[in-house]
């Protein structure tokens, strides 16, 4: 989920790119209780990476039901963003922060940027998503990358398409898989969580050196792997690509057929559920906000049904509240992943820069 994580919808739509943000509302307002009492800001500002999104109509019902005008800053990836809140720290240049994943988040929290907050109706949400029990954070939302593949490929060649990470190491599979670098992508680096999640510290590395064995490509990003390499896409068509399996997302195929012209009957591509690493991307208040209150408010609003049922056709996403319902876009062409590959926040935080620098030698090299 990470900034790159929406980009399975955002880049998608300009063969599939990326949702910008707008500052929405007006400037701010302020308004005083009584004479002498210092002015009460109705602007709340939330920084994110830049797939953020929301329909402007519910955001205005909240904006008007709470009396808040909410300001979106966005800051880039959710890697660079995050670094500007831990250099800004006590200062921050808004109140909510949205976009830290489970790969960083104990980076955030060691940190100390958030201020704890128990949201309304946290109690919603699924336990397995609440990965805080200090509620420095709030879990919004949850993404799966997988391997996707190009059903038409597949059906032609009369192949069975992959579903495990053991099968992408067959010899039916030889040179058909493109990723995304570990080092530079999200999603590539959630694919390497995946194969540390199946096969643990030291059974990766021998995974990873039989998937190189097996012509497994690397390319810098998911643009480049989705949109010009992988033959299932729209974008990959265009350009001719000429790899039938690609590290993207789950959320990938409803995408497809949402921006397809024609709309197609069928996503053009398909998940292998057995490759799959959950992302989960979580919300906080900013230590030193300058609105507490707005933000505190804010963050009640994003697990909100209203925008937890919104959310999956803006950024792609899935809610993690109970009683969030799918759109039918996601039940009717998307896949559940029962069993993704999980790996603990804090076994990444000590670990991700050193299984980066091994599989780049690995694999990169």
């Amino acid at each position: 989920m990470s900034t790159t994580k929406k980009i399975a919808g955002a880049a998608l739509a300009a063969a599939l790119g990326v949702t910008t943000l707008s500052a929405c509302g007006g400037d701010a307002k302020d308004t005083s209780a009584s004479a002498g009492d210092a002015p009460k800001s109705t602007t709340v500002t939330l920084v994110s990476h830049d797939s953020f999104n929301v329909t402007d109509a519910v955001l205005k019902e909240f904006e008007t039901e709470s009396g808040y005008t909410v300001k979106k800053l966005k800051s880039g990836d959710a890697g660079a963003a995050l670094n500007q809140e831990i250099l800004t720290k006590g200062s921050p240049r808004g109140d909510v922060f949205f976009g830290v994943d489970n790969t960083l988040l104990s980076r955030a929290l060691d940190n100390g940027i958030f201020t704890p907050y128990e949201a309304k109706g946290l109690g919603e949400v699924k336990p397995e998503y609440r990965l805080d029990k200090e509620h420095r954070v709030t879990p919004v939302d949850s993404g799966d990358v997988c391997v996707n593949y190009d059903k038409q490929y597949f059906a032609d060649k009369k192949i069975a398409p992959p579903q495990t990470l053991d099968d992408l190491i067959k010899p039916e599979y030889k040179d058909l898989l493109v990723t995304e670098n570990a080092a530079t992508s999200s999603p590539g680096l959630g694919f390497l969580l995946a194969s540390v999640g199946k096969y643990g510290e030291e059974g990766w590395k021998d995974y990873w050196s039989k998937l190189k064995a097996n012509g497994v490509e690397v390319v810098d990003g998911w643009e480049q792997a989705y949109n010009e390499r992988f033959s299932g896409s729209a974008g990959g068509k265009k350009a001719k690509g000429d790899r039938p399996l690609v590290v993207s997302y789950a959320s990938s195929p409803p995408v497809e057929v949402l921006y397809g012209e024609p709309q197609p009957a069928e996503a053009p591509t398909g998940v292998s559920t057995g490759t799959c690493f959950r992302q989960i991307e979580f919300a906080g208040l900013l230590k030193g906000a300058k609105n507490e209150a707005g933000g505190k408010a804010l963050l009640d609003f994003l697990i909100s049904k209203k925008f937890q049922e919104d959310m999956p056709l803006q950024m792609f996403v899935n809610p993690v509240t109970k009683d969030a319902a799918l759109p039918e876009l996601f039940t009717k062409h998307g896949v559940v992943v029962e069993k993704p590959e999980v790996v603990a926040p804090e076994t990444i935080a000590e670990n991700r820069e050193q299984w980066v620098k091994t599989w780049s030698s690995l694999v990169v090299k």
